[in-house]
């Protein structure tokens, strides 16, 4: 009984908690408002742990945050922050940050993402983080061109941002890696020289790099399958084509940018599996690349562990911006 009160203590998402029976109680109701309910409970607690979760190094300086919108759509303007670092120059070089949230949830300005913001700037880097529309309206290639259009109005404004459109990184947190990797897979494998101008590298925290992934038996995240089926408007059996091209280890490459892959390896929301196959991918292709594995940390360990090995990991985070972007 004690090993199970653990278990479930130390888990993050709605599969391992209590609120299990809630959702399996909703299986009564009609597809449509289960789907709408456990959206609801599931981002609700979910949010709960972001609000109060942020990298365990304490950034005490303020920075100015300027937002801009780089895109409207019929029903919304989608937004960017920017964050300077605190002695900035008129060229500096920039991390290109996309939230995390299964596609599904999350925005740019929440706790842990802000936190990584504070954190790039302290260092020397100007961070801009961007909002995309969410999967469960949308598809994945709205979410893709959001990204992409995002990415583009940094470069076109880079003047006035204070930016170095040649010297820019990549980076995202789970789906945000998945998106950051898939523009920069895909792109290097098609030889798309415009689109992969400037980008010298790629950051990805616990990215699905295989959506198949998100399916197998091992994967007991209800949340990352039902994130999946409504952003793919299904599962792989349904339609295994969509899942592969959706896939950034579809499309590695030998032209492929230098990458840092981050992950736990007791993730219970994306598959460790996931970045493992990726970074064999990644080496099959001699790309040049760096694995960084936290052994006790789950999916979010980033912004929810304070341990020297968490520390460790974040500073040679930094470490490979900075080298990427000739710092």
């Amino acid at each position: 009984m004690d090993k199970i009160r653990k278990s479930l203590r130390k888990s993050y998402f709605v599969v391992n908690k209590i609120y299990l029976f809630l959702i399996f109680l909703l299986l009564a109701i009609e597809d449509i408002s289960l789907g709408f309910y456990y959206f609801l409970i599931s981002s609700f607690i979910y949010l709960l742990k972001v609000f109060r979760s942020k990298v365990p190094i304490e950034v005490d300086r303020e920075f100015e945050v300027k937002t801009f919108v780089y895109k409207k759509t019929v029903n919304k303007e989608l937004k960017l922050d920017l964050y300077l670092p605190y002695k900035a120059g008129n060229k500096n070089p920039l991390v290109f940050f996309c939230h995390g949230g299964g596609w599904i949830s999350g925005f740019r300005n929440q706790p842990n993402n802000v936190s990584w913001c504070k954190f790039l700037a302290s260092k020397g880097l100007a961070v801009v983080s961007i909002d995309y529309r969410y999967g469960y309206k949308n598809t994945m290639e709205d979410i893709l061109s959001d990204y992409t259009d995002a990415l583009n109005y940094v470069k076109a404004n880079h003047n006035q941002l204070s930016i170095d459109k040649d010297r820019i990184v990549l980076m995202g947190l789970s789906a945000g890696g998945h998106l950051s990797l898939l523009y920069s897979t895909y792109h290097t494998n098609k030889m798309n020289e415009k689109e992969m101008e400037g980008i010298k590298g790629v950051v990805a925290y616990y990215p699905p790099t295989n959506l198949n992934h998100i399916f197998t038996s091992e994967n007991k995240s209800i949340f990352a399958k039902f994130a999946a089926m409504q952003t793919l408007k299904g599962r792989p059996v349904d339609n295994k084509a969509i899942y592969d091209y959706y896939s950034p280890i579809t499309w590695v490459s030998p032209s492929m940018v230098p990458c840092l892959i981050v992950h736990g390896k007791l993730d219970n929301v994306v598959p460790f599996n996931s970045s493992s196959m990726f970074v064999k991918a990644l080496k099959d292709n001699k790309v040049k690349h760096i694995f960084l594995v936290h052994k006790k940390g789950g999916h979010s360990f980033d912004t929810r562990f304070k341990d020297i090995g968490t520390v460790t990991i974040l500073e040679r985070t930094v470490g490979f911006i900075r080298k990427a972007v000739n710092m």
